[in-house]
């Protein structure tokens, strides 16, 4: 009987001193509140999305992936504490953020830590840092915007136009590189208005683009600028093609201008109104899960989520160096890897590649015009 009890009595201990199953820890760094609100949103659901589909078919590795939230605030200092806490929470790799200028200051604390980060940021200068754990979830402007020039000298015939554009980091970044875009394409610009972050009234700035002699403009804003921006232009009655990136025409900003936004044109890394299967699927289950349309920063933070996934077990382990190490030179393809949702890789720098769009707003929706090659 003594020898029965000793016996359950220790198997009770083994049982006890069993580690539980482990669960992974991935920051969600974005932006919750502020002026970045719209964009950190979607990204932030997209994560959110993403990983649960993940935890849903047996998480990573076969353990469960716990995602930690942190609001960046749209603010640089606040975002570079928020990196630090999870850091200091134990995560293995970070999504976020998205705005440049967050970016650039927080991906210096993730670096030194040697943890790897999924930032929707697209100004030039995330990449030319040559910083071997950052990685974005949409190519950068100094890629998207050599796509979008070539439209417009090649199909739209462009020869004279004018720019408009917020001066801060990612204003600066896609305007140095529509700059030297239209100087490859032999486009003069004949008008270049910049603006000031979060800027309210932009009458002025419109005034300024209509007394030119340009025959299109390049509007670059984040989403809630933009919006502004063609309120105003409506107002005014500026007729001439409105193009930009994706911030110009993305859904937030159509959303926000209401029919002001119909006739801009843009060009977008993502749009879940590309005629492709697995974005359309993924657009109707987050329709379905968070009552309201995705825009790209969804689709951003979904196909970072479902990225970790798959290199992770291509590693063997959540090891963030060898991770960021397996990344640089990285294809997935959609058939291998259907979490990405369309083909895509990564260059030694952090870039990525991968198909985009040229689209147009028409009765509150973006129209595919053009599905561009990878560059």
């Amino acid at each position: 009987m003594i020898r029965k009890l000793i016996t359950t009595t220790a198997m009770v201990l083994a049982l006890g001193a069993m580690p539980a199953l482990a669960e992974l820890k991935v920051g969600s760094i974005v932006e919750l509140s502020g002026p970045g609100a719209a964009a950190g949103t979607n990204f932030r659901d997209g994560v959110k999305m993403g990983f649960e589909e993940i935890n849903a078919q047996g998480g990573i590795l076969k353990e469960p992936v716990k995602v930690l939230e942190y609001d960046s605030q749209t603010d640089p200092q606040v975002s570079r504490a928020m990196v630090q806490k999870g850091i200091d929470d134990g995560i293995y790799a970070i999504m976020g953020t998205v705005f440049s200028s967050s970016t650039v200051v927080n991906m210096l604390v993730a670096r030194q830590a040697g943890i790897p980060q999924f930032t929707g940021s697209e100004a030039p200068s995330i990449v030319a840092m040559k910083n071997p754990y950052i990685f974005r979830t949409a190519f950068g402007s100094q890629k998207g915007v050599p796509k979008l020039a070539k439209y417009m000298s090649e199909t739209m015939g462009l020869k004279k136009v004018g720019v408009a554009w917020a001066n801060t980091e990612f204003g600066k970044g896609g305007h140095k590189a529509f700059v030297d875009a239209m100087k490859a394409a032999n486009i003069e610009i004949v008008v270049d208005v910049p603006s000031e972050q979060a800027q309210a009234d932009f009458s002025a700035d419109v005034l300024k683009l209509k007394g030119s002699m340009a025959e299109a403009f390049f509007i670059y804003y984040t989403e809630e600028e933009s919006a502004r921006f063609l309120r105003e232009a409506r107002k005014q009655g500026l007729n001439k093609p409105l193009l930009g990136e994706t911030t110009l025409i993305g859904h937030k900003v159509i959303e926000l201008a209401g029919d002001a936004a119909n006739g801009a044109m843009g060009h977008v890394g993502l749009t879940p109104d590309a005629d492709i299967p697995a974005v359309k699927e993924m657009v109707e289950r987050f329709k379905t899960k968070f009552k309201y349309t995705p825009d790209h920063n969804a689709i951003k933070g979904y196909t970072a989520a479902w990225t970790l996934k798959y290199v992770t077990e291509m590693v063997g382990k959540p090891d963030s160096k060898a991770i960021a190490e397996k990344l640089h030179g990285l294809k997935l393809t959609a058939k291998e890897h259907p979490g990405v949702l369309m083909d895509v890789s990564w260059d030694d720098t952090g870039e990525m590649s991968r198909e985009s769009f040229v689209v147009k707003v028409e009765n509150g929706k973006q129209v595919v015009q053009a599905v561009l090659p990878p560059n």
